[in-house]
């Protein structure tokens, strides 16, 4: 079982396998007949307004008659940026949608069935760690921490330790 997650503009790699873009926005420019993904899923992608609140946005003006600012605020100040932990939570709920939970189901099939899955995101999302394509993985194959660590050539596994004896024991 394998599931990867990477930018949609990282090199592919025969490696990667069905690579799946879970971008709520198509990226710009990118021409379908080139597109470096197998398929796109948007409604797996934080909505609009989700991402529009974590990187600070202020939302689409709607028509109606704005709040007045507070006092000595600038009207061109921009609100502040959701954090993380906010963003996190929002997202998973978003996910708790049944088309979501339909399509994280059918990827945690073709994952636990052996198939290879990248989850590809932004271009301009370079922090993995703070990023919904590793929230979904973790939602597609809960408990695969190792996905979530980069591979290190130097990483070696702690080393044995014996169990020390209990009192009432006797030692081996």
């Amino acid at each position: 079982m394998a599931l990867r997650t990477k930018r949609w503009n990282d090199p592919s790699e025969p490696s990667d396998g069905f690579r799946l873009l879970v971008c709520r926005l198509r990226p710009r420019g990118v021409a379908k007949a080139t597109q470096p993904w197998d398929d796109w899923w948007p409604d797996l992608g934080p909505s609009r307004a989700l991402l529009d609140a974590f990187h600070g946005k202020a939302p689409p003006a709607t028509g109606r008659a704005r709040p007045p600012a507070a006092p000595g605020a600038n009207a061109t100040t921009k609100p502040p940026a959701l954090p993380w932990e906010d963003y996190a939570r929002r997202y998973l709920d978003e996910m708790r949608g049944s088309a979501q939970i339909w399509r994280i189901r059918a990827l945690a099939a073709r994952v636990a069935g052996g198939e290879t899955v990248t989850l590809l995101c932004s271009s301009a999302c370079t922090d993995p760690s703070h990023c919904h394509r590793t929230l979904l993985a973790r939602l597609i194959a809960p408990g695969d921490e190792a996905r979530d660590r980069p591979a290190r050539a130097d990483h070696r596994p702690p080393p044995h330790r014996a169990r020390r004896p209990r009192d009432d024991e006797a030692p081996p």
